[in-house]
């Protein structure tokens, strides 16, 4: 999830605006995330589901 669209609990204002120590808290956690951080699990389980196609097709190959 990205921080442009998450409200802040402490003071109602958009979070990547940063106005309170809490939304400039976890604005820094979130954009120190991994490069996978703002993928949908679903997006996650089909380049899984691709990978591991990909190796089963390898293994097939070198058999």
């Amino acid at each position: 999830m990205t921080y442009d669209r998450l409200v802040c609990a402490n003071c109602a204002a958009p979070v990547a605006e940063g106005r309170c120590p809490v939304c400039r808290a976890n604005r820094e956690r979130l954009q120190q995330d991994g490069p996978f951080a703002g993928l949908s699990p679903a997006a996650l389980l089909a380049l899984l589901v691709l990978l591991v196609a990909a190796v089963a097709l390898l293994a097939a190959q070198t058999a």
